[in-house]
């Protein structure tokens, strides 16, 4: 544990909710950034154990990095999704989000976030299509690797299941993944509703400008 841990205040919202507010995936957001100096922020992410954890660095401009249990990333869609959320109800006027990947666009629509990024910016993900969500169910963990395995629920409406396996960030069986259901999103080319983990709920759309929007239901318990 990085020192001074103990004092650092750590908010957890859950991202990508289902629509009646159960799961969704834990995300550790540090408010106050500069507080944790960059040499100690891999260690409190490591202690922390989420899949991600953001420090903000500048509330008023968006500017936030990103790190899960063992390395720090340009963009993830979880974590840029429910830190959004955050600074939306502050009352931040926040136009976007600005990780080491570039400008994330952002936008609250209801009870949903969204946020806009461009397939680039993801991991290589290996996108694996099953012939149906029973096989998804199945899967044992993979152990390596960056794979998103996914089967169409219902093609016509666009529900797709998915799991995803990303050991090698230390991250064994992620529950809800915005920087995979893009990548995805752009290679359908169409909208689509993500039903990842053990019951998390993605929404994904492609814009014209090449970039593709993920949004969801965040809650803070």
């Amino acid at each position: 544990m990085p020192p001074g841990a103990a004092e650092i205040e750590v908010r957890v919202p859950r991202v990508f909710c289902a629509a009646d507010g159960s799961f969704g995936n834990p995300l550790g957001v540090v408010r106050d950034g500069p507080v944790v100096p960059g040499d100690d922020r891999q260690a409190l992410a490591r202690h922390l154990g989420y899949s991600e954890t953001v420090f903000v660095d500048d509330a008023a401009s968006g500017r936030i990095a990103i790190y899960t249990p063992e390395v720090e990333l340009p963009f993830a869609g979880h974590p840029c999704v429910g830190t959004a959320r955050l600074l939306l109800d502050e009352g931040i006027a926040l136009d976007a989000l600005r990780p080491p990947a570039g400008t994330v666009p952002v936008r609250g629509d209801g009870e949903l976030t969204w946020v806009a990024a461009r397939p680039e910016w993801c991991p290589a993900w290996e996108l694996v299509e099953y012939g149906s969500a029973a096989e998804i169910d199945a899967l044992p963990v993979h152990t390596e690797g960056f794979r998103y395995a996914w089967a169409w629920i219902d093609e016509d409406a666009g529900i797709v299941r998915a799991r995803c396996f990303v050991p090698e960030v230390g991250v064994a069986e992620d529950e809800a993944t915005g920087s995979a259901a893009l990548p995805l999103c752009a290679q359908l080319g169409r909208p689509i509703e993500v039903r990842q983990g053990r019951g998390s709920v993605i929404h994904a759309r492609p814009l014209d400008d090449g970039m593709v929007e993920i949004g969801g239901r965040v809650e803070e318990d």
